[in-house]
């Protein structure tokens, strides 16, 4: 058990809420972030109320907002050890030619920009507490998918963790990124027929955080496993 303090972005739901409540039976104290008020308190309260987790309504794609969340961290628990850039939308069809422009920019914003964003706000306390930065990156973000600007943007998250690792060489925080392959998540409107569960990503989150400070898991992979025919 432990008495450390996890921030999770997009944590309303799917692999955000999931990692809240693995995290939360390991003893973790939970800041959740993310846009939906009534969802934020829900999961709030089922972990334990304030005591146990703080629910602050945050948009990543706006500094101030991400700044005053690490402030209220401090200020409610004292600490921050670990971070969990999880917020992201997922990409519209239409491929380069014809997909909604205006969907684009609201992803980008909300996958690349907003991951910075919580960076910068989170970097100063986790230095601090020679804490750990897990990125929700994608197995998209390691392949070529034609036409998709949204692998595109977890492809620029694979470069973020690249290259916060090697800034923050020598400094004592950690950094993962985790890339899921097709997840069953709210991005979906109809079940997928072979994907993993929030809960499978939930696990190599707790997997990362878990091992002792000489060992820092750059990257997990996880993939559903082939169909058998």
């Amino acid at each position: 058990m432990t008495d450390k303090v996890m921030l999770i972005t997009g944590a309303s739901s799917g692999i955000g809420a999931a990692t809240a409540r693995a995290a939360a039976r390991e003893g973790y104290r939970l800041v959740l972030a993310a846009r939906s008020a009534d969802k934020l308190r829900l999961l709030k309260d089922e972990l334990g109320g304030e005591s146990q987790a703080l629910a602050l309504t945050c948009d990543v794609q706006d500094f101030n907002q991400q700044k005053a969340v690490v402030r209220q961290t401090l200020d409610h628990f004292g600490r921050l050890d670990v971070v969990f850039a999880n917020a992201g939308r997922g990409g519209s069809p239409g491929g380069f030619s014809g997909a909604d422009h205006e969907a684009w920019r609201d992803m980008i914003l909300t996958n690349v920009y907003g991951v910075g964003l919580t960076l910068q706000a989170a970097l100063p306390a986790l230095r601090e507490s020679k804490g750990h930065v897990l990125l929700t990156g994608s197995a998209a973000g390691r392949a070529t998918i034609p036409g998709s600007m949204y692998s595109a943007t977890k492809w620029a998250v694979s470069a973020i963790g690249y290259g916060l690792r090697e800034e923050l060489r020598g400094s004592g925080i950690r950094v993962t990124l985790i890339e899921p392959g097709m997840v069953d998540t709210p991005f979906f409107d109809e079940k997928p027929d072979h994907a993993l569960v929030d809960e499978d990503i939930a696990r190599a989150v707790i997997y990362a955080v878990s091992q002792p400070p000489h060992v820092d898991v750059n990257e997990i992979l996880v993939r559903p496993t082939p169909r058998v025919e």
